[in-house]
């Protein structure tokens, strides 16, 4: 009797990816739910999160970094600058596809990026799965032990809140009233770090170097002078993140290629398998010597 292995029918193929993708799923919105509920824990130091915020914006006239109304100023050119629309669509409409952008773009773009790795590139999807766990997990330690108001709440900023004057805005009218997020979670931004990841990993998944996959890094530019132009994020928060991204990409390897499989002899055919013999019994013969048989 001849024993033979017998591949795996496409059933117990769809069901192995099936618990794959079921795994991978609770894995990430595991993660998520432990970030959103952690970032929760600091809503109520509200003394810090303002003390901190002078801190920040007196750091960042000290090492001259434009301000941040420099950018706002960009994006309310031809909406008013009171903190009101002015009722003109066109000098409006700026304004209200950042605060757009910000509110809608920030999650949806970051899943669509892990569903296509997962199902293109899954060595790159693991990587990048790794590096913004990482990221995110370092993000969250730093949001407890600074909470941070962002420039929108500064006084001494003197900038619009645009998500509420214009719209739309995730955020509910005061930190206290906001159940569902931590508005002193400002440093580090994640939009920004998250936007790089996605960016970099965009970059590093392509078939070529070309030079058009650069443009993956208009989104971490735009989402850059979105929060800071909407009042969301001071530039240190953007700094840091890029830090922390930095620190991560350094503790997790990079996608690995896949090894060449091995296959076993006795998993080929037996016509392979009989001229696999023949072939290794060729080989090992010795040489005839010369002038033998003469």
């Amino acid at each position: 009797m001849t024993s033979h292995t017998t591949p795996a029918g496409p059933t117990g193929g769809r069901g192995a990816a099936r618990r794959r993708l079921l795994r991978e799923l609770l894995l990430v919105a595991g993660l998520f739910a432990v970030y959103k509920a952690g970032r929760l824990l600091s809503t109520d130091r509200t003394d810090d999160a303002f003390g901190n915020a002078a801190r920040v914006w007196d750091a960042e006239r000290a090492l001259r970094l434009p301000s941040e109304g420099t950018i706002q100023r960009l994006l309310l050119q031809g909406a008013g600058d009171t903190g009101a629309p002015t009722g003109d669509a066109a000098g409006d409409i700026l304004v209200h596809a950042a605060n757009t952008y910000y509110a809608a773009v920030h999650f949806p773009a970051t899943a669509l990026f892990l569903v296509w790795l997962y199902l293109r590139k899954p060595r790159h999807y693991r990587w990048a799965r790794r590096v913004l766990t990482v990221l995110t997990g370092a993000a969250l330690a730093l949001h407890l032990a600074f909470p941070l108001a962002p420039p929108r709440m500064l006084a001494a900023a003197h900038l619009v809140d645009t998500g509420q004057a214009y719209g739309p805005s995730v955020y509910g009218a005061s930190p206290a009233a906001d159940t569902l997020a931590n508005q002193f979670a400002a440093m580090p931004s994640l939009h920004f770090g998250w936007a790089l990841v996605l960016a970099l990993g965009m970059i590093a998944a392509g078939r070529t170097r070309s030079p058009w996959h650069l443009l993956w890094l208009l989104h971490p530019l735009l989402t850059l002078l979105v929060i800071v132009g909407t009042a969301n994020h001071y530039w240190l928060d953007a700094i840091v993140s890029a830090a922390l991204l930095g620190a991560a990409l350094l503790a997790v390897p990079g996608p690995q290629a896949p090894s060449r499989p091995r296959v076993a002899v006795r998993h080929l055919p037996r016509a392979r398998r009989a001229a696999a013999r023949a072939e290794r019994a060729a080989s090992a013969e010795p040489a005839e010597p010369a002038g033998a048989g003469r």
